[in-house]
């Protein structure tokens, strides 16, 4: 752009734009109507020099010619657009922003939600720009961003369309009139205290709290301390008295995780307070009463943990009441799509930003093992969303283990391949043919479980069976 175009006029409504200038921009404001695109250009003091028609549709009749010469900020607002919003700094820094969340506003209308992506105009050697349009603003509907799910959940975070989650979703609404204790197992980060969350609620104590603990977290003194509160001077420290999360959690649910690292002693007390409904504050021999209900939640092998001793066979009874085991990411793939964009777009949202997913970064994560589950997964859509720049999250956006993991599947896939074909090795020689089996002994030989964890069809499932011989 010439220097000479910062030094004009601002627009004014009653300002013309040249025939070969006006047919250029009807020409651009038509092709992206038809992919449902608006856009605003703007000339150097940040006011509207031409607005698409589709504006007409989103904020009513003649809004588009209305606009012409307003300031952008009374369109965008001004955190946005003010003297010093984001927006505008970066378009004076001669830079391009993609992806923003903005919220349109105009005269009466009701506010509508874009995404919108701002650059500045480059006009070097043309005759048919106008020469005052110095940005421009292209705006997306947000109607069009992906829906998270179309599947009800009990509760606001636990998205999943997968046949475990949803016999898990059914169990819930099931419990909502039920007092009895839960034990949820499944690893970490299978997202326990999600369905614990849902339990509570939809259950009668709904209106009552939910309180968490952490056993796992604290020493055990200290977690005594922790769950039934302690007198003043029952120990160093100890300069008042403290409610413990048993009475915080009075009327509501009592939420404890990681149940298994619970020391034994504790454990004792915990098998009394749950028969007896009552406990003693740390320093203390007056009997109180709690009726919190517990909903308890580990991620060690029950079994062994019995067998070795580490958890009461009593307590584990007085526990699992209604047991309910959470599959790892890894076992229901189908959900990965949903719970991305979930995550995706809770973490840009709390910026102000809108991205999306291409399907070449989507084929990662439906490929990657997710050893960390659903925390490892909200945890790489906050990485995409801190390194990408565009409003579409590529593969270069993921974690490298995601790459570097998909990399090594494809050798490893690769080099079966060769070694099948080139020496006729025993079977058990064959890695795909290994990761078949364990595949298959883990969904107990069911063929449509097995195939949708490893994202093949059942056809082609039943094809590399066949060519391994676990047919």
């Amino acid at each position: 752009m010439s220097s000479s175009a910062v030094l004009l006029d601002p627009l004014t409504p009653d300002d013309t734009i040249n025939p070969l200038t006006e047919a250029a921009l009807h020409g651009i404001t038509r092709a992206l109507a038809s992919v449902g695109r608006a856009f605003v250009c703007l000339d150097p003091h940040f006011r509207i020099v031409h607005a698409s028609h589709l504006l007409d549709h989103l904020l009513g009749a003649d809004a588009s010619a209305q606009l012409r010469g307003c300031p952008v900020e009374e369109l965008l607002g001004v955190d946005l657009f003010g003297p010093d919003g984001p927006l505008r700094q970066a378009l004076l820094d001669r830079q391009m922003r993609e992806g923003w969340r903005a919220t349109l506003r105009y005269a009466d209308g009701a506010p509508r939600l874009v995404s919108i992506t701002v650059a500045p105009m480059l006009t070097e050697g043309s005759d048919i720009c106008d020469p005052r349009v110095m940005y421009l603003i292209l705006l997306r509907p947000a109607e069009e961003e992906p829906a998270c799910s179309d599947v009800a959940t009990p509760c606001a975070g636990a998205v999943a369309c997968s046949p475990p989650m949803q016999r898990i979703f059914r169990l819930v609404e099931t419990l909502q009139h039920s007092e009895a204790s839960v034990l949820i197992t499944g690893e970490s980060g299978a997202g326990k205290e999600v369905v614990a969350r849902a339990i509570h609620q939809h259950s009668l104590r709904s209106a009552g709290p939910f309180v968490a603990v952490n056993c796992a977290a604290l020493p055990s003194e200290l977690l005594e301390s922790e769950l039934f509160g302690h007198v003043r001077g029952a120990f160093t420290g100890a300069v008042r008295d403290r409610s413990g999360r048993f009475e915080l959690a009075s009327r509501g649910t009592l939420f404890l995780d990681e149940i298994g690292d619970l020391p034994p002693l504790l454990q004792v007390k915990l098998l009394r307070v749950l028969q007896e409904h009552r406990y003693e504050r740390v320093g203390e021999s007056l009997a109180r009463t709690t009726d919190a209900r517990i909903i308890a939640a580990t991620n060690v092998d029950i079994r062994a943990a019995l067998r070795d001793g580490r958890l009461r066979e009593d307590l584990y009874y007085r526990l699992c009441v209604v047991p309910i085991d959470v599959p790892p990411l890894r076992q229901r793939r189908e959900d990965i799509p949903q719970l991305a964009l979930n995550l995706l777009n809770r973490v840009a949202g709390q910026r102000g930003l809108m991205r999306r997913i291409s399907p070449q970064a989507m084929r990662l994560l439906l490929d990657y093992p997710w050893p960390g589950n659903v925390r490892e997964l909200s945890n790489a859509m906050e990485y995409a969303v801190a390194v990408s720049k565009m409003e579409t999250i590529l593969p270069e956006d993921l974690p490298d283990e995601l790459g570097q993991s998909a990399f090594r599947g494809h050798l490893l896939h690769t080099r079966g391949v060769r070694h099948a074909a080139s020496h006729p090795a025993p079977p058990a020689a064959i890695p795909e043919q290994d990761r078949l089996r364990a595949a298959l002994e883990l969904h107990h030989w069911k063929k449509a479980e097995t195939a949708r964890a490893l994202g093949l069809s059942r056809s082609t499932l039943w094809r590399r069976m066949r060519e391994h011989q676990l047919a």
